[in-house]
């Protein structure tokens, strides 16, 4: 967005009915219908008109605030619907208009439009809240922890169970558990659902962790981004929080595929003819899948009807490279009777996310040299050999783990990770054999493919 009387740089093509308002003011100017422009060129105009020369308010008035504060400008006109998402941004003044008029007598000196101003740190406070909480869940106790390991070191994580078995009920509280957003990381959010127009409802500032759960139709410029004028996709709007793909195998090949590139460099690059854009992906994912295509294979309650060629062929959908960078493999059984009807409350979300924290913490401070490592899932090999060390029962119990399961030298680094965060949450500086032992329990895939 630029400001009027300054529509450079010329090679990038401008549209859109955000510049209904700069485009007005320009001709009203240049034709001499204003009493004074002097104050025109201080501030960023931005807004669409309609025909009785009201404003209607627009996408990306927040990263539009950011664009003036950075121009240096004295303020940022816009439509008073968009007043409280641009107001967020310090250090540049915000004004609301809802016509055209207002704008003009504004510029000319003859009316006012008061600075808008708001409370960053109470709108955060009150805008942090889940309304889902792990004490709801009945049961499943073994992929309660695995999740908790999985947010403790950002490890993507796989459950796989038959229909039913509340791997969506589980997956929709990790953003509960994960670390609280910092106030930047909330700003860097608002920008990307503010540019998606997903901001309704009054809310100027995503203060929780985004969960976005894309159907398994999805286009592969759904899901990373894309358009004649790109737009960001499902893996952007999960940018801090996380990416839940139900159905895993169900997703077209070449949707997954896509999916590899912000797994690993956790940010979508798109490029058109006559623009090229980076959008922000740093997301923890988590996808289910049934065990196979009926759903029952290796439940004790339900026969399976499918043969062992269409169990494989349907596990072998997701592809190996894929599933290189998923570090948790977790089987999610039906829930006996007796454990749903169990009335006693589970341990509370609150209580998992402060042990989820404090793992964390531990993490910053091992990185602190490594500004492209944050978490234990980004670590590599070589930072493996350094921070993963395991004593001689711990080798050997590794060792033991490689010659019977089949363990490949992927799904070894795999176990070292896990194990290395599992020690994280007990706030120990070693890993121990108990750590190890657990973390080989998390490659059930593995375990499976040995045989």
């Amino acid at each position: 967005m630029f400001s009027v009387g300054h529509p450079a740089p010329a090679d990038i093509k401008k549209d859109g009915s955000a510049f209904d308002l700069p485009i007005a003011m320009g001709i009203l100017a240049s034709t001499g219908q204003m009493h004074s422009i002097q104050h025109l060129k201080r501030f960023m105009l931005v807004g669409e008109l309609g025909l009785d020369g009201g404003l209607r308010p627009v996408r990306g008035a927040l990263s539009i605030a950011i664009a003036a504060r950075d121009a240096g400008l004295a303020g940022l006109i816009l439509p008073d619907e968009n007043v409280a998402e641009a107001a967020v941004v310090e250090g540049v003044e915000v004004r609301g208009a809802r016509t055209l008029l207002q704008v003009v007598r504004f510029l000319e000196g003859a009316g006012s439009l008061p600075a808008a101003s708001v409370d960053r740190e109470a709108l955060f406070r009150t805008a942090s809240t889940y309304d889902t909480d792990f004490a709801d869940v009945r049961g499943q106790e073994h992929v309660k922890r695995a999740l908790e390991v999985a947010a403790a070191g950002a490890h993507n994580i796989l459950m796989v169970g038959p229909p039913g078995s509340g791997k969506t009920m589980l997956a929709r509280r990790i953003p509960g558990i994960l670390p609280p957003l910092t106030l930047e990381e909330a700003l860097e959010t608002t920008k990307i659902h503010s540019v998606a127009g997903l901001l309704g409802n009054g809310r100027s500032l995503v203060a929780t962790r985004p969960f976005r759960a894309p159907h398994h139709t999805i286009s592969d410029a759904g899901l990373i981004g894309g358009g004649s004028n790109p737009r960001p996709g499902e893996v952007s709007l999960a940018h801090h929080g996380v990416l839940f793909m139900d159905e895993l195998p169900e997703f077209r090949r070449n949707v997954l595929e896509v999916l590899r590139q912000p797994l690993e460099d956790h940010e979508v690059c798109l490029a058109r003819a006559s623009i090229s854009l980076t959008y922000p992906a740093k997301f923890m994912l988590a996808a289910a899948m049934n065990p196979c295509p009926c759903g029952h294979h290796g439940d004790a309650q339900r026969h399976c009807t499918c043969s062992p060629q269409a169990v494989q062929r349907y596990m072998a959908r997701v592809s190996g490279p894929l599933l290189d960078r998923i570090d948790l493999h977790v089987e999610v059984p039906a829930v006996p009777f007796r454990e749903l009807t169990d009335g006693r409350a589970g341990e509370p979300s609150e209580a998992i996310r402060e042990r989820v924290r404090r793992a964390r913490e531990v993490q910053l401070t091992r990185f602190a040299k490594r500004p492209d490592v944050h978490a234990n899932a980004h670590m590599s090999p070589r930072d493996l050999h350094h921070f993963c060390r395991i004593g001689e029962a711990g080798d050997a119990l590794l060792r033991t783990a490689i010659a019977r399961l089949g363990f490949s030298a992927r799904a070894y680094h795999r176990v070292l990770k896990i194990a290395r965060t599992i020690a994280d949450l007990e706030g120990a500086a070693e890993i121990g054999t108990a750590h190890v032992s657990e973390a080989i329990q998390y490659r059930s895939l593995d375990r499976g493919s040995a045989g």
